[in-house]
Order: structure tokens, then sequence, then C-alpha cells
């Protein structure tokens, strides 16, 4: 495994867009001295190998989609009725990536 520390971390939420405090990389070191440990107990369990692999872990009781009916869409100033923020007719969000 890839030796890992505060350093990388700080470049991989860097990578992300985000920045933490230090007490908060701390906090994310201890977690991830965890996370490694309990990664390396299920690595040396020799039955790994013989597992059925899970795609989803609960059983699904329906695989019935209902029926795409067409209707006739909501008029835009019914749809944007509640919107705090419009321009133009249409909603205005704020930006999420800087």
């Amino acid at each position: 495994m890839k030796e890992y520390n505060i350093e990388i971390l700080k470049q991989a939420a860097h990578g992300l867009l985000f920045d933490m405090s230090e007490e908060q990389y701390q906090t994310l070191m201890s977690e991830f001295d965890i996370v490694v440990a309990q990664m390396k107990i299920i690595g040396e369990n020799k039955e790994l190998d013989k597992a059925e692999q899970m795609v989803f872990p609960f059983e699904v009781s329906t695989s019935v989609m209902r029926e795409d009916v067409p209707c006739e869409p909501l008029p835009r100033e019914e749809a944007i009725r509640n919107a705090n923020s419009k321009i133009g007719g249409q909603i205005k969000l704020p930006k999420v990536v800087l």
C-alpha cells in the first residue's frame, strides 16, 4: 500500500477543491490509520477470493418499473413560482465551482 502523510492528504484535498484546518487533518490522519488497519485485516483473509462479489447489499423486491405516461409539463411560471431567486424566466443558482 502507498505511504501516506498529512502532506499527501492536503494535496488530495486541494485536488478536490477544499481545505481543512490542521486539527481536521490530524483527525483525518488518525481515522486513515484505522481504515488502513481494517483493510490489512481484510486482505489477510485467505477465504476472501471465494466470496461472491456484492453489487448491491439489499434484496430488491421489485424489478418492474412503472409505465411512463406522457403528460403536459408545468407552465414555466408555475414551475419556478417558489424559487427564491429568478432571472430571465429561469431559477438563479449560486456558483458551485470556483
